[in-house]
Protein backbone atom coordinates (compact mmCIF):
# COMPACT_ATOMS: atom_id res chain seq x y z
CA UNK A 1 0.00 0.00 0.00
CA UNK A 2 1.15 3.71 -0.24
CA UNK A 3 3.31 4.23 2.42
CA UNK A 4 2.76 8.37 1.65
CA UNK A 5 7.02 8.55 0.78
CA UNK A 6 7.94 11.72 -1.18
CA UNK A 7 11.32 12.44 -1.86
CA UNK A 8 13.31 10.21 -4.37
CA UNK A 9 14.09 9.89 -7.76
CA UNK A 10 11.51 10.28 -10.10
CA UNK A 11 9.73 13.46 -12.23
CA UNK A 12 10.94 16.19 -10.18
CA UNK A 13 12.57 14.25 -7.45
CA UNK A 14 9.71 13.05 -6.57
CA UNK A 15 8.91 8.92 -6.30
CA UNK A 16 5.24 9.04 -7.40
CA UNK A 17 3.00 7.67 -4.47
CA UNK A 18 2.11 4.75 -6.08
CA UNK A 19 0.61 1.00 -4.68
CA UNK A 20 3.01 -1.40 -3.11
CA UNK A 21 0.35 -3.55 -1.72
CA UNK A 22 2.23 -7.20 -3.23
CA UNK A 23 4.43 -7.30 -0.86
CA UNK A 24 6.68 -11.05 0.04
CA UNK A 25 3.67 -11.84 1.77
CA UNK A 26 -0.10 -10.47 2.21
CA UNK A 27 -0.45 -7.44 4.45
CA UNK A 28 -1.99 -7.50 7.79
CA UNK A 29 -4.52 -5.30 8.69
CA UNK A 30 -6.23 -4.03 11.80
CA UNK A 31 -9.80 -2.38 10.47
CA UNK A 32 -11.09 0.38 12.35
CA UNK A 33 -14.50 1.17 12.70
CA UNK A 34 -15.64 4.85 14.12
CA UNK A 35 -19.92 5.42 14.61
CA UNK A 36 -19.83 9.34 15.28
CA UNK A 37 -23.56 9.22 15.97
CA UNK A 38 -25.89 10.88 18.34
CA UNK A 39 -26.12 9.77 22.10
CA UNK A 40 -27.97 6.90 22.40
CA UNK A 41 -31.71 7.65 23.11
CA UNK A 42 -33.64 3.87 22.30
CA UNK A 43 -33.93 2.43 25.89
CA UNK A 44 -33.83 -1.72 26.67
CA UNK A 45 -35.82 -2.89 29.32
CA UNK A 46 -34.41 -4.76 32.03
CA UNK A 47 -30.88 -4.95 33.02
CA UNK A 48 -29.37 -3.85 29.48
CA UNK A 49 -31.44 -0.89 29.07
CA UNK A 50 -29.97 0.43 32.52
CA UNK A 51 -27.21 -0.31 31.41
CA UNK A 52 -27.22 1.91 28.19
CA UNK A 53 -28.68 4.59 29.87
CA UNK A 54 -25.61 4.34 32.07
CA UNK A 55 -23.48 4.79 29.02
CA UNK A 56 -25.24 7.26 27.39
CA UNK A 57 -25.26 9.44 30.34
CA UNK A 58 -21.42 9.59 30.22
CA UNK A 59 -20.03 13.01 28.62
CA UNK A 60 -17.16 15.17 28.12
CA UNK A 61 -16.27 12.85 24.77
CA UNK A 62 -15.90 9.82 27.12
CA UNK A 63 -16.10 6.41 24.91
CA UNK A 64 -18.88 4.47 24.85
CA UNK A 65 -17.76 1.24 25.22
CA UNK A 66 -19.16 -2.22 26.29
CA UNK A 67 -16.92 -5.44 27.39
CA UNK A 68 -15.90 -8.10 24.78
CA UNK A 69 -13.93 -11.64 24.60
CA UNK A 70 -14.17 -11.82 21.01
CA UNK A 71 -11.02 -12.65 19.00
CA UNK A 72 -10.26 -11.45 16.25
CA UNK A 73 -13.32 -9.46 16.36
CA UNK A 74 -13.27 -7.01 18.45
CA UNK A 75 -16.18 -4.20 18.85
CA UNK A 76 -17.11 -1.47 21.46
CA UNK A 77 -20.20 0.69 22.04
CA UNK A 78 -24.13 0.25 21.71
CA UNK A 79 -26.16 0.02 18.52
CA UNK A 80 -27.53 3.25 17.26
CA UNK A 81 -31.28 4.44 15.83
CA UNK A 82 -31.73 3.94 12.08
CA UNK A 83 -29.52 5.66 9.76
CA UNK A 84 -30.77 7.39 6.12
CA UNK A 85 -26.78 5.78 5.13
CA UNK A 86 -25.13 2.13 5.54
CA UNK A 87 -25.65 0.86 8.86
CA UNK A 88 -22.67 0.43 10.81
CA UNK A 89 -22.24 -3.01 10.22
CA UNK A 90 -22.85 -2.73 6.56
CA UNK A 91 -20.13 -0.46 6.14
CA UNK A 92 -17.75 -2.47 7.82
CA UNK A 93 -18.88 -5.32 5.50
CA UNK A 94 -17.70 -2.99 2.67
CA UNK A 95 -15.21 -1.46 4.16
CA UNK A 96 -13.76 -4.90 4.51
CA UNK A 97 -14.21 -5.62 1.02
CA UNK A 98 -12.00 -2.24 0.23
CA UNK A 99 -9.34 -3.71 2.33
CA UNK A 100 -9.24 -7.17 0.51
CA UNK A 101 -9.46 -5.20 -2.52
CA UNK A 102 -6.59 -3.76 -1.96
CA UNK A 103 -4.42 -6.76 -1.22
CA UNK A 104 -4.26 -7.16 2.74
CA UNK A 105 -6.08 -9.79 5.01
CA UNK A 106 -7.97 -8.24 7.90
CA UNK A 107 -6.65 -10.22 10.99
CA UNK A 108 -8.59 -8.11 13.91
CA UNK A 109 -11.77 -5.32 13.69
CA UNK A 110 -12.60 -2.91 16.20
CA UNK A 111 -15.30 -0.48 16.35
CA UNK A 112 -15.58 2.59 17.81
CA UNK A 113 -18.76 4.33 18.91
CA UNK A 114 -18.43 8.13 20.27
CA UNK A 115 -20.58 11.63 20.32
CA UNK A 116 -17.96 13.35 19.06
CA UNK A 117 -14.71 12.79 17.63
CA UNK A 118 -11.76 13.11 19.43
CA UNK A 119 -9.72 16.46 17.49
CA UNK A 120 -6.05 14.81 18.74
CA UNK A 121 -6.41 11.12 17.36
CA UNK A 122 -10.08 10.85 16.18
CA UNK A 123 -10.91 7.96 18.41
CA UNK A 124 -9.49 8.93 22.10
CA UNK A 125 -6.19 7.95 24.03
CA UNK A 126 -7.41 5.09 25.38
CA UNK A 127 -8.79 3.23 22.56
CA UNK A 128 -5.53 4.37 20.40
CA UNK A 129 -3.58 2.14 23.30
CA UNK A 130 -5.78 -0.47 23.06
CA UNK A 131 -5.48 -0.71 19.10
CA UNK A 132 -1.97 -0.27 19.64
CA UNK A 133 -2.30 -3.42 21.24
CA UNK A 134 -3.66 -5.51 19.21
CA UNK A 135 -1.88 -4.35 16.19
CA UNK A 136 1.25 -5.47 18.48
CA UNK A 137 -0.13 -8.95 19.27
CA UNK A 138 -1.72 -9.63 15.78
CA UNK A 139 1.61 -8.26 13.99
CA UNK A 140 -0.48 -6.26 11.74
CA UNK A 141 1.69 -4.02 8.99
CA UNK A 142 -2.04 -1.33 8.99
CA UNK A 143 -4.50 0.01 10.90
CA UNK A 144 -6.80 1.10 8.31
CA UNK A 145 -9.59 3.69 9.68
CA UNK A 146 -12.58 3.73 7.68
CA UNK A 147 -12.94 7.05 8.33
CA UNK A 148 -10.79 10.53 7.02
CA UNK A 149 -8.16 11.37 9.32
CA UNK A 150 -7.28 15.34 10.05
CA UNK A 151 -3.04 16.30 9.34
CA UNK A 152 -2.95 16.81 12.74
CA UNK A 153 -5.17 12.83 13.70
CA UNK A 154 -2.43 11.24 11.20
CA UNK A 155 0.26 12.34 12.24
CA UNK A 156 -0.27 11.67 16.58
CA UNK A 157 -1.62 8.05 15.65
CA UNK A 158 1.23 7.21 13.38
CA UNK A 159 3.27 8.40 16.45
CA UNK A 160 1.62 6.10 18.85
CA UNK A 161 0.67 3.17 16.24
CA UNK A 162 3.32 -0.07 15.95
CA UNK A 163 2.56 0.30 12.68
CA UNK A 164 1.79 2.45 9.25
CA UNK A 165 -2.25 4.55 9.52
CA UNK A 166 -4.10 4.72 6.72
CA UNK A 167 -7.76 6.30 6.53
CA UNK A 168 -10.66 5.95 3.99
CA UNK A 169 -9.19 7.67 1.47
CA UNK A 170 -5.66 6.47 1.33
CA UNK A 171 -6.78 3.28 1.06
CA UNK A 172 -9.12 4.21 -1.62
CA UNK A 173 -6.38 5.78 -3.51
CA UNK A 174 -4.36 2.70 -3.09
CA UNK A 175 -6.96 0.42 -4.57
CA UNK A 176 -7.32 3.05 -7.64
CA UNK A 177 -3.23 3.27 -8.34
CA UNK A 178 -3.46 -0.90 -8.24
CA UNK A 179 -6.38 -1.02 -11.22
CA UNK A 180 -5.07 2.02 -13.24
CA UNK A 181 -3.76 0.45 -16.64
CA UNK A 182 -3.65 3.27 -18.99
CA UNK A 183 -1.52 6.23 -18.53
CA UNK A 184 -4.59 8.96 -18.38
CA UNK A 185 -5.97 6.50 -15.59
CA UNK A 186 -2.28 6.95 -13.67
CA UNK A 187 -2.36 10.50 -14.25
CA UNK A 188 -5.56 10.72 -12.26
CA UNK A 189 -4.64 8.46 -9.52
CA UNK A 190 -1.22 10.26 -9.45
CA UNK A 191 -3.01 13.55 -8.90
CA UNK A 192 -5.65 12.60 -6.78
CA UNK A 193 -2.62 11.33 -4.34
CA UNK A 194 -0.33 14.35 -4.27
CA UNK A 195 -3.24 16.85 -3.59
CA UNK A 196 -3.97 14.45 -0.76
CA UNK A 197 -0.77 14.01 0.47
CA UNK A 198 0.10 18.15 0.56
CA UNK A 199 -1.52 19.24 3.21
CA UNK A 200 -0.40 15.90 5.48
CA UNK A 201 3.11 16.65 4.84
CA UNK A 202 4.36 18.43 8.34
CA UNK A 203 5.60 16.79 11.14
CA UNK A 204 6.11 13.39 9.09
CA UNK A 205 9.04 12.71 10.97
CA UNK A 206 12.76 13.45 10.88
CA UNK A 207 12.34 13.69 7.41
CA UNK A 208 11.39 16.82 7.45
CA UNK A 209 13.86 18.10 9.87
CA UNK A 210 15.53 21.28 9.29
CA UNK A 211 18.39 21.68 6.79
CA UNK A 212 21.26 23.42 8.50
CA UNK A 213 22.53 26.57 6.61
CA UNK A 214 26.06 26.08 5.19
CA UNK A 215 28.84 28.43 5.55
CA UNK A 216 27.86 32.00 3.45
CA UNK A 217 24.39 31.89 3.60
CA UNK A 218 20.92 33.43 4.82
CA UNK A 219 19.27 31.93 7.37
CA UNK A 220 18.96 28.70 8.07
CA UNK A 221 17.90 27.05 4.95
CA UNK A 222 15.03 25.46 3.65
CA UNK A 223 13.57 22.66 5.54
CA UNK A 224 12.51 19.01 3.70
CA UNK A 225 9.36 20.00 4.51
CA UNK A 226 9.47 23.37 2.21
CA UNK A 227 11.45 21.11 -0.36
CA UNK A 228 8.76 18.66 -0.65
CA UNK A 229 6.59 20.56 -0.59
CA UNK A 230 8.03 22.77 -3.79
CA UNK A 231 8.11 19.69 -5.97
CA UNK A 232 4.83 18.04 -4.85
CA UNK A 233 3.98 21.66 -6.17
CA UNK A 234 6.03 21.40 -9.93
CA UNK A 235 4.84 17.71 -10.14
CA UNK A 236 0.69 18.86 -9.83
CA UNK A 237 1.84 21.45 -12.74
CA UNK A 238 2.99 19.56 -14.59
CA UNK A 239 0.49 16.66 -13.84
CA UNK A 240 -2.57 18.88 -14.64
CA UNK A 241 -0.75 20.32 -18.02
CA UNK A 242 -0.83 16.40 -19.21
CA UNK A 243 -4.20 16.22 -18.29
CA UNK A 244 -5.33 19.11 -20.11
CA UNK A 245 -3.65 17.52 -22.80
CA UNK A 246 -5.90 14.40 -22.23
CA UNK A 247 -8.84 16.29 -22.04
CA UNK A 248 -7.77 18.22 -25.49
CA UNK A 249 -7.51 14.73 -27.42
CA UNK A 250 -10.86 13.50 -25.91
CA UNK A 251 -12.56 16.57 -27.14
CA UNK A 252 -10.88 16.31 -30.87
CA UNK A 253 -12.50 12.58 -30.71
CA UNK A 254 -15.63 14.03 -29.27
CA UNK A 255 -15.89 15.72 -32.37
CA UNK A 256 -15.48 13.74 -35.20
CA UNK A 257 -17.64 11.32 -33.35
CA UNK A 258 -20.36 13.72 -33.09
CA UNK A 259 -19.94 15.23 -36.72
CA UNK A 260 -21.76 11.15 -37.45
CA UNK A 261 -23.84 11.76 -34.97
CA UNK A 262 -24.04 8.55 -32.42
CA UNK A 263 -25.52 9.21 -29.11
CA UNK A 264 -23.84 7.71 -25.99
CA UNK A 265 -25.13 6.20 -23.53
CA UNK A 266 -22.99 5.83 -20.36
CA UNK A 267 -23.30 2.71 -17.05
CA UNK A 268 -23.31 4.15 -13.96
CA UNK A 269 -23.57 2.81 -10.65
CA UNK A 270 -22.09 1.64 -7.23
CA UNK A 271 -18.98 -0.29 -7.27
CA UNK A 272 -19.44 -4.10 -7.84
CA UNK A 273 -22.90 -3.57 -9.12
CA UNK A 274 -22.36 -5.25 -12.11
CA UNK A 275 -21.56 -2.58 -14.62
CA UNK A 276 -18.61 -4.50 -16.80
CA UNK A 277 -20.16 -7.50 -16.56
CA UNK A 278 -23.02 -5.87 -18.11
CA UNK A 279 -20.90 -3.92 -20.59
CA UNK A 280 -19.89 -7.18 -21.81
CA UNK A 281 -23.02 -8.96 -22.16
CA UNK A 282 -24.23 -5.99 -24.44
CA UNK A 283 -21.09 -5.47 -26.43
CA UNK A 284 -18.96 -8.42 -26.16
CA UNK A 285 -16.09 -6.83 -25.51
CA UNK A 286 -14.39 -8.89 -23.35
CA UNK A 287 -13.51 -6.16 -20.50
CA UNK A 288 -12.21 -7.20 -17.09
CA UNK A 289 -15.39 -8.07 -14.82
CA UNK A 290 -14.31 -8.57 -10.95
CA UNK A 291 -15.49 -8.82 -8.20
CA UNK A 292 -13.32 -6.63 -6.64
CA UNK A 293 -14.22 -3.17 -5.74
CA UNK A 294 -12.89 -0.73 -8.71
CA UNK A 295 -12.20 -2.91 -11.05
CA UNK A 296 -12.42 -0.35 -13.51
CA UNK A 297 -11.26 2.68 -13.64
CA UNK A 298 -10.57 3.57 -17.51
CA UNK A 299 -13.33 4.25 -19.74
CA UNK A 300 -14.49 1.76 -22.52
CA UNK A 301 -16.21 2.51 -25.06
CA UNK A 302 -18.28 0.05 -27.67
CA UNK A 303 -20.53 0.44 -30.24
CA UNK A 304 -23.80 -1.25 -30.04
CA UNK A 305 -26.60 -1.97 -32.45
CA UNK A 306 -30.95 -2.00 -30.67
CA UNK A 307 -33.05 -3.14 -32.02
CA UNK A 308 -34.35 -0.33 -34.18
CA UNK A 309 -31.40 -0.60 -35.83
CA UNK A 310 -29.63 2.37 -34.48
CA UNK A 311 -26.30 2.13 -33.60
CA UNK A 312 -24.64 4.29 -30.24
CA UNK A 313 -21.95 4.07 -28.22
CA UNK A 314 -22.02 2.19 -24.79
CA UNK A 315 -19.92 3.63 -22.20
CA UNK A 316 -18.08 1.87 -19.25
CA UNK A 317 -17.27 3.91 -16.09
CA UNK A 318 -15.51 3.88 -12.88
CA UNK A 319 -17.84 2.63 -9.95
CA UNK A 320 -18.85 5.36 -7.06
CA UNK A 321 -18.83 4.36 -3.51
CA UNK A 322 -20.38 5.80 -0.11
CA UNK A 323 -18.09 9.06 0.78
CA UNK A 324 -16.47 8.75 -2.47
CA UNK A 325 -12.61 11.34 -1.77
CA UNK A 326 -13.85 15.01 -3.88
CA UNK A 327 -10.24 14.56 -5.22
CA UNK A 328 -11.02 11.09 -7.01
CA UNK A 329 -13.97 13.13 -8.00
CA UNK A 330 -11.89 16.08 -9.40
CA UNK A 331 -9.17 13.88 -10.74
CA UNK A 332 -11.29 11.98 -12.84
CA UNK A 333 -13.06 14.05 -14.30
CA UNK A 334 -11.41 13.62 -17.67
CA UNK A 335 -12.80 10.13 -17.51
CA UNK A 336 -16.05 11.25 -16.32
CA UNK A 337 -17.02 13.66 -19.17
CA UNK A 338 -18.53 10.67 -21.09
CA UNK A 339 -21.31 10.53 -18.19
CA UNK A 340 -21.71 14.74 -18.29
CA UNK A 341 -21.71 14.01 -22.49
CA UNK A 342 -23.74 10.66 -22.53
CA UNK A 343 -27.68 11.23 -23.75
CA UNK A 344 -29.36 8.03 -21.49
CA UNK A 345 -27.69 7.23 -18.02
CA UNK A 346 -27.56 3.60 -17.40
CA UNK A 347 -28.28 3.20 -13.59
CA UNK A 348 -27.08 -0.43 -12.44
CA UNK A 349 -28.23 -1.30 -9.00
CA UNK A 350 -27.32 -4.34 -7.69
CA UNK A 351 -30.71 -6.30 -7.02
CA UNK A 352 -29.63 -8.48 -4.59
CA UNK A 353 -27.84 -6.20 -2.08
CA UNK A 354 -29.61 -5.31 1.58
CA UNK A 355 -28.63 -2.10 1.13
CA UNK A 356 -29.70 -0.82 -2.53
CA UNK A 357 -31.58 2.46 -1.57
CA UNK A 358 -28.78 3.76 0.57
CA UNK A 359 -26.37 2.55 -2.44
CA UNK A 360 -28.68 4.31 -4.80
CA UNK A 361 -28.66 7.65 -2.89
CA UNK A 362 -24.66 7.41 -2.85
CA UNK A 363 -24.68 6.82 -6.74
CA UNK A 364 -27.19 10.57 -7.36
CA UNK A 365 -25.06 11.82 -4.74
CA UNK A 366 -21.98 11.93 -6.82
CA UNK A 367 -24.44 12.43 -10.08
CA UNK A 368 -25.32 15.36 -8.60
CA UNK A 369 -21.62 16.81 -8.30
CA UNK A 370 -21.07 16.34 -11.80
CA UNK A 371 -24.52 18.11 -12.51
CA UNK A 372 -26.15 15.57 -14.55
CA UNK A 373 -28.61 14.44 -12.37
CA UNK A 374 -31.32 15.96 -15.31
CA UNK A 375 -30.16 13.71 -17.75
CA UNK A 376 -32.73 10.76 -18.65
CA UNK A 377 -31.85 7.75 -16.68
CA UNK A 378 -33.05 4.17 -17.01
CA UNK A 379 -32.76 2.03 -13.37
CA UNK A 380 -31.19 -1.26 -13.97
CA UNK A 381 -31.39 -4.19 -11.40
CA UNK A 382 -28.82 -6.82 -12.04
CA UNK A 383 -27.55 -9.60 -10.47
CA UNK A 384 -31.71 -11.32 -10.61
CA UNK A 385 -30.29 -14.41 -11.07
CA UNK A 386 -29.31 -14.17 -7.59
CA UNK A 387 -33.16 -13.63 -6.14
CA UNK A 388 -35.95 -15.92 -5.28
CA UNK A 389 -38.99 -15.83 -7.25
CA UNK A 390 -40.63 -14.36 -4.38
CA UNK A 391 -38.27 -11.33 -4.11
CA UNK A 392 -38.37 -10.51 -7.56
CA UNK A 393 -42.16 -10.65 -7.18
CA UNK A 394 -41.51 -7.30 -4.80
CA UNK A 395 -39.37 -6.03 -7.00
CA UNK A 396 -42.01 -3.82 -8.51
CA UNK A 397 -41.27 -3.36 -12.13
CA UNK A 398 -42.56 -0.24 -12.78
CA UNK A 399 -40.38 2.22 -14.30
CA UNK A 400 -36.91 -0.01 -13.63
CA UNK A 401 -35.68 -2.48 -15.71
CA UNK A 402 -34.56 -6.03 -14.22
CA UNK A 403 -31.87 -7.90 -15.49
CA UNK A 404 -29.16 -10.81 -15.17
CA UNK A 405 -25.59 -9.79 -16.97
CA UNK A 406 -24.37 -12.94 -15.90
CA UNK A 407 -27.74 -15.08 -17.71
CA UNK A 408 -28.89 -12.70 -20.07
CA UNK A 409 -32.25 -12.78 -18.67
CA UNK A 410 -34.02 -9.02 -19.38
CA UNK A 411 -31.04 -7.99 -22.07
CA UNK A 412 -34.06 -7.69 -24.58
CA UNK A 413 -36.30 -5.59 -22.35
CA UNK A 414 -33.15 -3.33 -21.72
CA UNK A 415 -32.35 -2.74 -25.18
CA UNK A 416 -35.72 -1.49 -25.92
CA UNK A 417 -35.83 0.73 -22.83
CA UNK A 418 -32.31 2.32 -24.99
CA UNK A 419 -34.50 2.82 -28.08
CA UNK A 420 -37.22 4.20 -26.40
CA UNK A 421 -35.09 6.82 -24.24
CA UNK A 422 -33.23 8.36 -26.45
CA UNK A 423 -34.73 11.58 -27.82
CA UNK A 424 -32.08 12.83 -29.92
CA UNK A 425 -32.99 11.19 -32.70
CA UNK A 426 -36.22 9.45 -31.80
CA UNK A 427 -37.68 7.09 -34.11
CA UNK A 428 -40.39 7.56 -36.34
CA UNK A 429 -42.85 5.44 -38.93
CA UNK A 430 -42.63 6.31 -42.12
CA UNK A 431 -44.16 5.53 -45.88
CA UNK A 432 -41.56 5.46 -48.29
CA UNK A 433 -41.78 4.21 -52.27
CA UNK A 434 -38.34 3.77 -53.56
CA UNK A 435 -37.62 2.76 -56.44
CA UNK A 436 -36.10 -0.48 -57.48
CA UNK A 437 -33.53 0.93 -59.30
CA UNK A 438 -32.03 2.31 -56.45
CA UNK A 439 -30.73 -0.32 -54.26
CA UNK A 440 -28.06 2.01 -52.44
CA UNK A 441 -31.12 3.07 -50.64
CA UNK A 442 -32.82 0.16 -50.41
CA UNK A 443 -29.86 -1.12 -48.77
CA UNK A 444 -29.69 1.70 -46.51
CA UNK A 445 -33.18 1.22 -45.38
CA UNK A 446 -32.43 -2.40 -44.50
CA UNK A 447 -29.41 -1.62 -42.94
CA UNK A 448 -30.90 1.14 -40.42
CA UNK A 449 -34.64 0.59 -40.13
CA UNK A 450 -37.43 -1.58 -39.40
CA UNK A 451 -39.26 -2.71 -42.34
CA UNK A 452 -42.71 -3.67 -41.10
CA UNK A 453 -44.25 -4.28 -44.64
CA UNK A 454 -43.14 -4.73 -47.87
CA UNK A 455 -45.02 -4.23 -51.31
CA UNK A 456 -43.98 -4.38 -54.59
CA UNK A 457 -45.85 -2.33 -57.63
CA UNK A 458 -44.43 -2.39 -60.98
CA UNK A 459 -40.70 -1.29 -60.31
CA UNK A 460 -41.02 0.65 -56.96
CA UNK A 461 -41.02 -0.53 -53.34
CA UNK A 462 -43.55 0.37 -51.06
CA UNK A 463 -42.41 -0.21 -47.43
CA UNK A 464 -43.92 0.83 -44.31
CA UNK A 465 -40.71 1.41 -41.66
CA UNK A 466 -39.89 2.47 -38.58
CA UNK A 467 -36.14 4.30 -37.80
CA UNK A 468 -34.19 7.07 -36.96
CA UNK A 469 -35.83 10.20 -37.89
CA UNK A 470 -32.24 11.56 -39.14
CA UNK A 471 -31.92 8.38 -40.96
CA UNK A 472 -35.77 8.81 -42.45
CA UNK A 473 -35.41 12.33 -43.57
CA UNK A 474 -31.97 11.54 -45.32
CA UNK A 475 -33.65 8.35 -47.50
CA UNK A 476 -36.43 11.14 -48.10
CA UNK A 477 -34.13 13.95 -49.70
CA UNK A 478 -32.43 11.31 -52.01
CA UNK A 479 -35.86 10.11 -53.31
CA UNK A 480 -36.91 13.48 -53.50
CA UNK A 481 -33.57 14.51 -56.12
CA UNK A 482 -33.95 11.00 -58.07
CA UNK A 483 -37.42 11.82 -58.47
CA UNK A 484 -36.54 15.46 -59.70
CA UNK A 485 -34.03 13.87 -61.95
CA UNK A 486 -36.75 12.16 -63.75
Amino acid sequence: MWDGTVSGSGPAGIAAPVSASIRSRQERAVLVGVDLSSRVSVRRPGADGARAAALAAISDGNDLQEDTTQTPLLTSGLNSGVSTELSVDASLVEFRELIESAGAAVVAQVLQRRSRADAATLIGAGKVEEIAGIAAANQADLVVFDHDLTPTQLRNLEALMPCLVLDRTQLILDIFARHARTREGQLQVELAQLEYMLPRLTGRGKAMSQLGGGIGTRGPGETQLETDRRRIQRRLVHLRGELDGVRKIRRQQRQRREAVPVPTVALVGYTNAGKSTLFNKLTGAGVLSSSRMFATLDPKLRALELPSRRRILLSDTVGFIRNLPHTLVTSFRATLEEVERAEVLLHVRDASSAYGDEQKSQVEKVLGELEVLDKPRIEVLNKIDLLTSEERAGLGTRGIVTVSAQSGEGIDGLLRAIDEALVADPLTDAELIVPQSEGATLAAIEAGMIIHNRAFEGDLVHLAVRGPASLVGRIRQTLEEVSSEK
